[in-house]
């Protein structure tokens, strides 16, 4: 690894810079993820392993949520009878890496960038080890007295925000299993509120037939469960019908509250929980965004929007920085190619509190790394891999949210997979381009963030020192100037600028 420039203590964080990834091609990182993740749990020495004592906590922790009855995984894993039959399917899954297909679904790649996030369901490597030495072992049962207390099987269990506060129900829609895919607008639905609240989290669930039937999927490529592969929404207070069409000039009031894009098997968004989005008294759920992508079986299927309300009488310190960036447009993919790159820059125009990181791309997206670059200090904040059928938002850690001040430049790299190998594009032949189709282009980040003053920012990276402990020369990842704002309240208000190149007296360094 490479050394931080004038570090002389302790390193809070230290990674290869993306400069150092862009010179792996992405079927070698495939490739050895599942090997390298095996050699890794050999090191670990676990002892005897039973189901009822090591492996149902696991299965509790990362698989029981989707993995009950008539929810949305293929089979239940609630018991030891029910586990048993795929222990070896298990073992291959958990153990890809960060790749499409592994289970649980989380792509964070582990040796790079910032590691620490929200409601991660990944597995570590102790229990790892602990799965690979059941399996080989025979998966024995163990001492049913061991086992861990069941889970409730209410509708809550299958929240990950837990039970929320209000629950509102779209509408339903049909599609046969031939269709072409689908785009319009839904019918206006009520939220269900009758008074102003601010909103902690927010998750989208897809309820459908498929999931009540047995049998796989006709569907080869994206789609082989859900039918939503995306719904762009907002929720307005409207006087008549007329109201609530999407009326730019309305976008600035405080009845108008844009949401987290909804997309394929997506994960709950959990807000900054000094920046909760206002849900107005007697809001409207509205869309004129809704793409539908057939899953191969006639489905019947609508979703339910759960809210997690802040109590009564909170206001947010800071305001939502908004950073879409990317490209829909100018896409150009090689046939018959893995390992392909687009790139998309963004200069930050406010200090900002990057708080999650999403990678959306289509069915020959691959994987996606998020940098950024101040002065002469280049940094990877996120490298994540990318199944289309899971299509997931990854919420930073308290402390861990990335502070970069004004001028900062956000780099996406997305890796796109036109070959065989990649299973969810029809046919690798064809030359590849921008469109809203599953099977076409997107390349986009759309995490969230919140804008800060040069009195909050100075604030934030003051607050991030104390609780992290940093010293003059210590180099935390996502924070340039963790080790240059001290913690004297003379110190004024506006971030520094950033060294010109070959003058970095600063010891944060020009990458890491």
């Amino acid at each position: 690894m490479k050394p931080v420039p004038g570090s002389r203590r302790r390193s809070i964080a230290a990674v290869p810079s993306l400069a150092h990834t862009r010179r792996l091609a992405v079927h070698a990182v495939v490739a050895c993820c599942a090997s390298a993740a095996l050699a890794a749990t050999n090191a670990v020495d676990v002892g005897e392993v039973t189901f009822s004592r090591d492996i149902a906590p696991i299965v509790q922790r990362s698989c029981q949520r989707c993995h009950q009855p008539d929810s949305v995984a293929p089979m239940s894993l609630m018991t030891y009878d029910q586990v048993r039959p795929y222990a070896r399917s298990i073992l291959r899954r958990t153990h890809m890496g960060a790749v499409a297909g592994v289970m649980p679904p989380w792509f964070i790649e582990r040796d790079i960038g910032i590691q620490e996030y929200k409601n991660d369901p990944s597995l570590n490597e102790e229990e790892l080890a602990k799965i690979e030495t059941w399996v080989k072992n025979g998966a024995p049962e163990g001492d049913p007295a061991d086992l861990p207390p069941p889970l409730p099987l209410d509708d809550s269990s299958k929240w990950t925000i837990g039970e929320p506060d209000l629950i509102t129900v779209l509408g339903e829609v049909t599609l046969e299993g031939d269709a072409p895919d689908w785009w319009g607008e839904i019918p206006p639905v009520p939220v269900g509120n009758t008074e102003d609240r601010y909103v902690a989290a927010v998750e989208i669930r897809e309820v459908n037939d498929v999931l009540s039937r047995s049998g796989g999927s006709e569907r080869k490529t994206v789609g082989g469960r859900f039918i939503f592969h995306h719904m762009i929404w907002s929720t307005v207070v409207a006087d008549s019908e007329d109201d609530l069409r999407d009326d730019p000039q309305r976008r600035d009031s405080a009845s108008f509250t844009s949401w987290p894009v909804h997309e394929v098997g997506r994960n709950a968004d959990i807000f900054d929980p000094e920046a909760g989005r206002l849900l107005a008294a007697n809001s409207t759920v509205v869309s004129n965004s809704v793409h539908l992508h057939s899953n191969g079986r006639d489905t019947t299927s609508h979703l339910e929007i759960g809210w997690k309300f802040h109590p009564k009488g909170y206001q947010p310190k800071y305001r939502r920085a908004l950073r879409s960036f990317g490209d829909a447009v100018d896409i150009d993919i090689a046939a018959m190619e893995p390992n392909q790159q687009l790139h998309a820059y963004l200069v930050l125009p406010e200090h900002t509190k990057i708080t999650s990181f999403e990678p959306h791309l289509h069915a020959p997206g691959a994987r996606m790394c998020l940098e950024f670059i101040w002065g002469t200090h280049i940094e990877t904040l996120t490298c994540s891999g990318y199944d289309h059928n899971w299509v997931l938002g990854y919420e930073y850690a308290d402390d861990h949210e990335p502070l970069l001040p004004k001028g900062a430049i956000l780099h996406i790299t997305g890796f796109m997979d036109n070959s065989p190998s990649n299973r969810n594009v029809p046919d690798p032949r064809n030359w590849q381009g921008s469109g809203n189709r599953s099977v076409s282009n997107m390349f986009i980040d759309l995490g969230h963030g919140v804008a800060l003053s040069d009195e909050q920012f100075v604030e934030e990276v003051r607050e991030r020192r104390r609780s992290l402990d940093v010293g003059p020369n210590d180099h935390v990842l996502g924070c340039p100037l963790c080790n240059v704002i001290g913690d004297q309240t003379a110190e004024p208000a506006e971030a520094p600028a950033p060294a010109p190149p070959g003058d970095d007296d600063t010891g944060s360094g020009s990458g890491s």
